[in-house]
């Protein structure tokens, strides 16, 4: 077989009239074809056995099993294809002798017929790409129709697309005609729809919630680093900027810079606590005061933290850590132990953040300190006028 440089496209014909059907860049003699591909309503296309072989060992199966039987009566070996459109036949022959020759039009036109054919005759190429085409072709209306070919076609890419753009969008997809078919005849399959629906709602309360939490421990870590803050280094300036009200009366040390709270919400909330605490009379009281008992769990979170009792100046850091080893011999509170862990973890995340930032923060104003630097030292770009 030689190839020919005739441009021609595979065409259905009834007869072998010498058709020739193109590739990228050479094109092969079809009248030396020794197999026929028969399609709907009896339309036939010359091929080779050879290319068909080395593209499908399923058309490979077919052609050994009828080479005997054509070889008796000396006729050509025909294989029917059926049950797609002529034309999308002819693209799957086509792509067989050269997988470049698909188009985007043809893909979005017979992207379902051709996911089936690479299926049938396991074309793995040309079934990864039909897969991504029919994917981004998804629509609402559509979309029960794909799903109930990927999963006959054995497509788990499409089936999951195909779940989620369900579960996105399920009101409209409930009014379609597609929905109302599978619901009469394929009941297993919308039973697993709406286990998928199911699950995914699931899971994103399951994420909210593992949100919430984290914000809890991330705002409870913050808190410890302001009772350390407050109780260590006295704050007395708590807002968002470093301005002293003239009013108020505010030591700093001589020499020493001012520096704003980076926390100021939460530390100026702790302050009032602790204030508050020192002052309270109904501690003492059967009933107790709420907000006291809150400041006591937040002084116990951070004597469970607390790496350092004998030099904490926190208050009554050094009576829980006593108050934990005799606990300790008595039984270990899980929940506790739980919420300690957490707090810790969350600490460890707050200051690799801080630390990453702080090295972008660092890194962009080297470079606008050296960008100025260059340009008052007259380092301007010879191209500029």
């Amino acid at each position: 077989m030689e190839p020919v440089l005739v441009a021609m496209a595979v065409t259905a014909t009834s007869e072998d009239d010498g058709f020739s059907l193109i590739t990228d860049k050479v094109s092969y003699n079809l009248t030396a074809s020794d197999v026929t591909i028969v399609t709907s309503g009896n339309r036939r296309i010359p091929a080779h056995s050879g290319i068909l072989a080395s593209a499908s060992p399923v058309l490979m199966n077919i052609m050994k099993k009828t080479m005997r039987r054509y070889q008796r009566y000396g006729a050509k070996r025909a294989i029917k294809i059926l049950g797609v459109p002529c034309d999308a036949v002819s693209v799957f022959i086509r792509f067989l002798y050269s997988s470049s020759s698909l188009t985007e039009d043809e893909l979005e036109k017979y992207g379902i017929h051709l996911l089936a054919l690479s299926h049938v005759y396991m074309v793995a190429n040309l079934k990864q790409r039909c897969s991504k085409g029919v994917v981004e072709g998804l629509t609402a209306e559509n979309v029960v129709d794909v799903l109930q070919l990927a999963k006959l076609c054995d497509a788990p890419d499409v089936c999951l697309k195909s779940m989620r753009l369900i579960q996105s969008q399920f009101k409209s997809v409930e009014q379609t005609e597609g929905w109302k078919f599978l619901q009469e005849h394929d009941p297993v399959l919308e039973l697993d729809i709406l286990q998928f629906i199911d699950d995914a709602e699931s899971r994103k309360k399951r994420r909210r919630r593992q949100k919430k939490e984290q914000n809890l421990y991330m705002q409870l870590s913050e808190a410890m680093e302001c009772i350390e803050h407050i109780c260590t280094q006295g704050c007395t300036l708590v807002g968002p900027t470093n301005i002293v009200d003239d009013n108020k009366s505010t030591t700093v040390p001589f020499g020493a810079k001012s520096n704003p709270c980076k926390a100021f919400s939460t530390c100026y909330g702790l302050q009032l606590s602790i204030r508050h605490f020192a002052v309270c009379k109904k501690r003492s009281n059967e009933k107790g005061c709420l907000r006291c008992k809150r400041m006591l769990q937040l002084l116990r979170l951070h004597s469970s933290i607390c790496d350092q009792p004998e030099s904490c100046r926190v208050p009554l850091c050094r009576h829980f850590k006593k108050r934990v080893e005799q606990d300790k011999r008595m039984g270990e509170d899980t929940k506790w132990n739980l919420l300690v862990r957490r707090v810790v973890s969350a600490k460890a995340m707050s200051s690799l953040c801080q630390s990453s930032k702080k090295n972008k923060c660092d890194g962009e104003a080297e470079g606008l300190v050296r960008n100025r630097t260059g340009k008052s030292w007259g380092f301007v770009d010879n191209n500029e006028d």
